[in-house]
């Protein structure tokens, strides 16, 4: 399975609307470096598919790669299809692994109080870094 990054998106502080960039550096045991969520636990990384955010789209909702507080938002995989332990190879170099499907959604998120659902509690993916190496928008991601 072959997919490829639509967005890198990082927050410096955590609560805070993450920001799209055009590359960064995955460090491993980490997370992405200069993001509020990377360090030493299991949920180092979130990636949602592009086409899950289009779905929230369909209800009306003008929505952005990153809304959903994703760090990488991805298109080509089946997210919600990977089991946990399942590793993506990202670009040439990096490796994350899969250690969380879904999560439970926060009481002050956004996208929920605005769309009255949200997608990530059921179709975002949490990874831990495995080997780190830069990464960038268009990098091909497959599942190994």
């Amino acid at each position: 399975m072959m997919g490829k990054i639509i967005s890198i998106n990082i927050s410096t502080r955590k609560g805070e609307k993450k920001t799209s960039v055009q590359s960064a550096v995955l460090k491993e045991n980490h997370g992405i470096v200069g993001d509020a969520h990377a360090g030493d636990w299991h949920r180092q990384v979130s990636l949602l598919a592009a086409e899950s955010v289009d779905k929230m789209r369909g209800r009306g909702i003008e929505l952005h790669p990153g809304d959903f507080a994703e760090n990488l938002t991805i298109e080509g995989i089946d997210l919600k299809g990977l089991k946990i332990g399942q590793r993506l190879k990202i670009g040439s170099e990096a490796i994350l692994e899969i250690t969380q499907i879904g999560k439970e959604c926060h009481n002050g998120c956004a996208i929920k109080r605005l769309v009255g659902d949200c997608v990530m509690p059921r179709e975002g993916v949490f990874a831990k870094v495995i080997k780190g190496g830069e990464i960038k928008i268009e990098d091909k991601i497959e599942v190994i």
